[in-house]
């Protein structure tokens, strides 16, 4: 069984296709990663990647001054 969660606000995050705010989270069991069902701010297009394709966007109130990202992160 899936379960949709709505997140409100939204969570700013750094993905693939550029930054984006993440709107809902996919569950679909503990048996698979969590989806992130995102719009792309740039092109308002809605992507969804799973845990591992994206990372939280720095916050310097929070600690995170950088975020470590792979070399080829923004490769397509």
């Amino acid at each position: 069984m899936a379960l949709i969660h709505r997140i409100d606000p939204s969570i700013p995050l750094l993905t693939p296709k550029g930054p984006a705010n993440a709107h809902f989270l996919l569950d679909y069991s503990e048996d698979h990663h969590l989806f992130w069902v995102c719009a792309i701010r740039e092109t308002g297009e809605m992507w969804t990647f799973s845990n591992q394709e994206i990372r939280v966007q720095a916050n310097p109130t929070m600690g995170r001054d950088k975020i470590p990202l792979p070399e080829d992160w923004w490769a397509k």
